[in-house]
C-alpha cells in the first residue's frame, strides 16, 4: 500500500505512506495475547517485493508504517437470515482496551503506528499496490501451537 489515511467528520485523524492497513475485529473471546500474537504476525510478515519482485520483505523491513481501524463489522455473522449478527464481536469497552493493546503492540514491535478512532464512523482511503489482502484469524496460533500448522 503505498498511501492510506482515515478521516472522522471530514478531518484526517491517521495517516501513513507506504505500509499496512489493518483493519482489526475484535472477537468477545480475543486477549491481550491474542494481540500480541497477532502484531508480531504482522511486523514480521513477509509481503512486500525485494529486489527480485518476491513477497519476501516484512512491514518492518520497508520502514512502512501502519494504519490501524477497528472493524466490528468483519466478526459479522451472516449464516442464517438476512441481516448479520454481530453477537461474537467484543462489548465497546472490551474491544476499545484491545485495539489501545494491539496498537501499543505494533509500536513495542518497531512499527510507526496511525489510528482511527475507535467507535467512530470513519472514512477510509487506501492506494493500493498489488493488492495483496491477508485475513488473520488470531485462532490460528493456537492450531500453530499444537502442531497443526506450519511457521512463516
Amino acid at each position: 500500500m503505498s498511501h492510506a489515511c482515515v478521516t472522522v467528520d471530514g478531518k484526517t485523524v491517521g495517516e501513513i505512506e507506504g505500509g499496512l492497513v489493518v483493519l482489526l475485529g475484535v472477537a468477545d473471546s480475543d486477549t491481550e495475547e491474542d494481540g500480541r500474537w497477532l502484531a508480531s504476525k504482522c511486523a514480521q510478515l513477509r509481503i512486500f517485493e525485494d529486489d527480485d519482485g518476491r513477497m519476501n520483505r516484512s512491514v518492518l523491513e520497508t520502514s512502512g508504517g501502519v494504519l490501524l481501524i477497528s472493524q466490528f463489522t468483519l466478526l459479522a455473522e451472516c449464516r442464517k437470515g438476512r441481516r448479520p449478527s454481530f453477537t461474537g464481536a467484543a462489548r465497546p469497552r472490551k474491544g476499545e482496551e484491545l485495539y489501545e493493546q494491539f496498537a501499543a503492540h505494533l509500536r513495542d514491535e518497531g512499527l510507526a503506528v496511525a489510528t482511527g478512532r475507535f467507535g467512530a464512523r470513519m472514512g477510509v482511503e487506501l492506494t493500493n499496490d498489488g493488492p495483496v489482502t491477508i485475513v488473520m484469524d488470531s485462532s490460528e496460533r493456537l492450531r500453530t501451537r499444537r502442531g497443526g500448522g506450519s511457521g512463516v
